[in-house]
């Protein structure tokens, strides 16, 4: 007998496709603690998710974030954030010197970020859960993100 999670969705990032669920983080630059979370079939976009992230108290502060969150513009203002969204290129309009030096300041912060989920990938093998089902992979993966 086999199980199949008819939750999880199918993506396909650089090529490569994955099955199952993602993990969208709020987290505090400062402290790396991750304040707030969402989680969805892996076929959700990351910037469809950022209404659901940022709150009230969010208002007046920064957002760093990766290109995959550009367009958000309007959002961003509704909420009263300040956004420091990193540029992203493509094969026929390159970045410019500026472009590249103002994604360069904006990724120190960002990088932070990714160490949350370093972290989670390399120390806790975050990178597969052997649940089915949505309410268990938000169990397990809110665990550990606490």
């Amino acid at each position: 007998m086999s199980h199949k999670d008819t939750d999880a969705r199918w993506t396909k990032k650089n090529n490569q496709s994955y099955y199952g669920y993602k993990d969208h983080v709020k987290v505090d630059s400062k402290s790396k603690l991750i304040t707030k979370y969402k989680i969805t079939d892996a076929s959700v976009h990351d910037s469809q998710t950022l209404n659901d992230l940022l709150d009230e108290t969010d208002k007046g502060k920064t957002v760093h974030a990766d290109s995959a969150y550009t367009g958000q513009d309007d959002l961003l203002k509704e909420k009263e954030v300040l956004a420091e969204i990193c540029e992203k290129g493509c094969r026929y309009k390159k970045l410019t010197e500026e472009q590249i030096g103002n994604n360069k300041v904006k990724s120190k912060i960002r990088s932070r970020v990714e160490h949350v989920f370093g972290f989670i990938e390399n120390s806790m093998n975050g990178s597969f859960i052997k649940t089915v089902g949505m309410k268990r992979a938000r169990g397990v993966i809110g665990l550990m993100n606490l």
